[in-house]
């Protein structure tokens, strides 16, 4: 990714995507066709551990803002990660009508700690039994991760 551009996505309520950014289609060697009305799950890497996804959605759908260290995934099948900050567009009678997406190069010192973490998560999560326990105990793990740091999720993700 370049260090002075942005990729940007808008979607409705339930994820799907209304808008894609023109460098969202270049890093990701997606079209416009391959991505409108799809859920924006189509670029989640599965080097993203579940947990974090819970968190993001959960976070979102109660209004807040999230900035989070994801992979996505290209059309190809490769890989790029992103700095993703998160908010939920909100009309003017309180009620959430889609969400917007900014994401941008991170830094490679952060990606050294964020690594680390979702390796450690992702490995809780493939030695359960099912994917539901994976995800529960993956994030009991994240929870218990940032008890320790003394710091909620946002807190933790820009110190790094």
């Amino acid at each position: 990714m370049d260090d002075d551009k942005i990729i940007v996505s808008k979607t409705d309520p339930t994820g799907r995507i209304a808008y894609a950014s023109s460098y969202f289609l270049e890093i990701s060697d997606f079209t416009l066709d391959d991505l409108l009305t799809q859920q924006h799950s189509i670029v989640r890497n599965p080097n993203v551990p579940r947990c974090i996804f819970k968190l993001l959605w959960e976070r979102l759908k109660s209004g807040r803002e999230v900035f989070a260290y994801l992979v996505n995934r290209s059309k190809g099948d490769d890989h790029y990660w992103v700095f993703a900050h998160v908010t939920p567009t909100i009309d003017e009678r309180g009620e959430i009508t889609g969400y917007h997406s900014n994401r941008r190069k991170p830094r490679v010192e952060a990606l050294k700690k964020i690594n680390e973490l979702y390796t450690q998560l992702l490995a809780v999560e493939a030695g359960t039994s099912n994917r539901k326990a994976g995800l529960e105990a993956s994030y009991q793990m994240l929870t218990q991760f940032l008890a320790e740091q003394g710091q909620d999720y946002e807190e933790y993700i820009l110190t790094l």
